[in-house]
């Protein structure tokens, strides 16, 4: 599973952040068992980023464990190369493992560049249900746009010997784009590469503009785009995000999107390309606007080809919107479900 930016500064719009989708192979190992229901979501997909890599899966065998590991490599399979700028040197677990073992006691070794390790060399329960392990301060690799995998594997010692289940997960370093918008006496648009001009906010016509992202997995249950981030800010002074589904309304202060065409204003278009990727239904209504942080605004529930997803954007204001260089950064995350 994996979770990047968008700023919004006077009336003009400037994309999309970053999404990374996860995947994983399926290597050909005869010693060992293979994981199964496997993810990992990163914090941040921004290159060189000091971020969360949270895993979740499920062991296979009844096997008590007493380490594991998930080494970073440039391939799926075969020699492991570590990713350029890759980095576990600082790496903490974020908490105790769930149903790993025994509750508490796991701790981290960093000795192994490229390894993200833990282990307890007392415990003695036996792994249940399903797994997670979650490190912090992981530093991504340096390349943008950049696909590495993740090996897993399980031991029956403290030391990193003794394989009992392995399996791969693959994640994605991402580019960010920046989108803004502003609310001042004079007209101001920004325009460069992946940027989306708003027009003027008044009190009679709303801003609005686009950004699009695109997503395809062979995940065996699909995929999750999340957005988070603040609303629309100046200062102090705020253009109120909508809470729920709502329709765009002048001389009101609102800020939301959706993933739809259309009409009031128009602006946006439906979900293109030959995947199964639907928005999620408070985002899936024409003329209706939201934006909460944290919220998933796109899904696919089986292995899809590509969508891609037009967001359109709307901001409205009040006679007393203060005048103000308003942004914010957004930050969209992709989580493939294996």
């Amino acid at each position: 599973m994996v979770q990047t930016k968008i700023s919004l500064l006077k009336r003009t719009i400037y994309g999309i952040s970053a999404i990374a989708l996860l995947f994983v192979y399926y290597p050909n190992v005869a010693s060992a068992a293979q994981i199964t229901s496997r993810s990992v979501t990163l914090g941040s997909s921004v290159a060189s980023a000091s971020t969360t890599y949270s895993f979740a899966f499920t062991v296979p065998s009844a096997t008590v464990l007493q380490s594991a590991e998930f080494m970073a490599c440039t391939t799926a399979s075969g020699t492991c190369t570590m990713p350029s700028g890759f980095s576990v040197a600082s790496s903490t677990l974020t908490g105790q493992p769930t149903n790993l073992g025994d509750a508490s006691g796991w701790t981290v070794s960093t000795a192994t560049a490229g390894s993200l390790r833990l282990s307890k060399s007392g415990n003695a329960a036996a792994p249940t249900g399903s797994q997670t392990v979650s490190f912090s301060n992981v530093v991504n690799p340096s390349a943008t746009n950049s696909t590495f995998f993740l090996r897993m594997t399980t031991y029956s010692t403290a030391a990193w010997t003794t394989p009992v289940d392995t399996g791969t997960v693959a994640a994605s370093t991402a580019g960010q784009i920046t989108v803004t918008a502003s609310v001042d006496e004079t007209l101001t648009f920004t325009l460069a590469a992946a940027t989306v001009p708003l027009g003027s906010l008044t009190t009679s016509a709303t801003g609005s503009g686009t950004s699009s992202m695109t997503a395809s997995t062979n995940a065996t249950n699909g995929y999750s785009i999340t957005v988070a981030g603040t609303t629309l800010t100046s200062g102090a002074n705020t253009i109120t995000a909508l809470a729920t589904p709502t329709a765009s309304s002048t001389n009101n202060k609102q800020f939301g999107i959706n993933l739809m065409s259309n009409t009031t204003p128009a602006v946006g278009t439906g979900v293109s390309g030959s995947g199964s990727g639907v928005p999620t239904a408070a985002y899936s209504t024409a003329n209706l606007f939201k934006f909460v942080t944290g919220d998933t605004v796109a899904s696919a529930t089986a292995p899809t080809n590509s969508n891609t997803f037009t967001t359109s954007y709307i901001a409205n204001i009040d006679g007393v919107t203060a005048p103000g260089n308003y942004s914010t950064v957004l930050t969209y995350v992709a989580t493939a479900n294996f």
